[in-house]
């Protein structure tokens, strides 16, 4: 049985689906990454070989996310492809008429725009949380409750409070500030998921024009109030697809298949190394490179005492093979 499988590895979780040679989801892993990349892709490794039949032959492998370089040094990636590509190609999979991509992550955003097909434009936040989950996380944190009872609450909501929601800061303090004065911590919550939606689209949606159908994905699409938020603002249809929590890693299996398969007849073995590098301890380290003024700092990978990769210059001087 041919599978094809896509690992999307981010700051917060990690992500892996595996797809049939028909492109459709077999399996999925969603697991959090906890600041362990390494780890958690061999723990997605080994979840993924439990989930599969005995039959399963992966035909290729494609990482994407922030750790994708070192994902795809792990595994043997075929292929390794950006987060905008990646989505894109998922959602365009799935929703062929999609306009506007809405991505919410644990520590980044992005808006992708696409019209006839077509990637036209971008934007990413990697910088300010009050635009992803990890404001929404934290804040629920302090409430002491779950992330899935914040969804719910704020739902409830039939009058929202106006949170100041530029930045998390400014938002906590305006939230303490809220429920000094006595306000029903439901329309508390919702105010805070209004205040998500206005920074997410007054800062990377900003002079970008969302056209409908507007596709949300990511971890935070889970949270309904969220949704509800964004069709109240944007007064428009949101569109939440199955599996939008793995769709990064639905976009890297749909490339790699459509890459095998154009090289049929240049090669026909995958580069994957298999699922017992699950078992492997590797070892990350980094030093600063003195060759110029730049001083980049160059993270490496290494086993068993050899040096596998090295990456994060701004020049490829260290992207050669070691000892090639």
């Amino acid at each position: 049985m041919e599978v094809y499988l896509g690992i999307d590895i981010g700051s917060v979780s990690t992500k892996l689906a595996a797809l049939g040679k028909d492109d459709r989801l077999i399996d999925s892993v969603y697991l959090p990454t906890r600041g362990k990349p390494i780890d958690a892709v061999q723990e997605g490794l080994r979840r993924i070989r439990q989930q599969l039949s005995a039959e399963a032959q992966i035909c290729g492998v494609c990482t994407t996310g922030s750790a994708r370089y070192l994902a795809g040094v792990i595994v043997g990636a075929d292929l390794v492809k950006n987060e905008i590509t990646s989505h894109a190609v998922a959602t365009l999979h799935h929703i062929p008429e999609v306009q506007t991509i809405i991505e919410i992550g644990g520590q980044d955003s992005k808006i992708i725009i696409i019209r006839d097909g077509v990637v036209t434009d971008f934007g990413m936040n990697t910088v300010c949380a009050a635009g992803t989950g990890s404001f929404l996380d934290h804040q629920a944190l302090r409430l002491n409750m779950g992330i899935e009872e914040f969804s719910q609450r704020a739902l409830a909501s039939k009058t929202a409070v106006r949170i100041a929601g530029r930045c998390t800061v400014f938002a906590e303090s305006d939230m303490i500030h809220k429920q000094q004065m006595g306000h029903r911590p439901e329309d508390i919550l919702y105010g805070l998921c209004q205040a998500l939606v206005r920074n997410y689209l007054n800062n990377i949606g900003l002079g970008k024009e969302l056209k409908p159908p507007i596709v949300f994905q990511g971890g935070v699409a889970f949270n309904q109030a969220i949704v509800k938020a964004f069709q109240e603002e944007l007064k428009t249809e949101i569109i939440v697809p199955p599996h939008h929590e793995v769709m990064g890693a639905i976009g890297a299996a749909l490339l790699v298949h459509e890459e095998i398969e154009g090289n049929r007849n240049g090669r026909n073995e995958s580069l994957f190394k298999g699922f017992n590098i699950s078992e492997l301890k590797y070892h990350t380290s980094s030093f600063e490179c003195k060759s110029c003024a730049n001083r980049c700092e160059i993270a490496q990978l290494a086993l068993d005492g050899k040096v596998l990769a090295r990456w994060g210059g701004r020049c490829d001087l260290w992207e050669r093979t070691p000892g090639s």
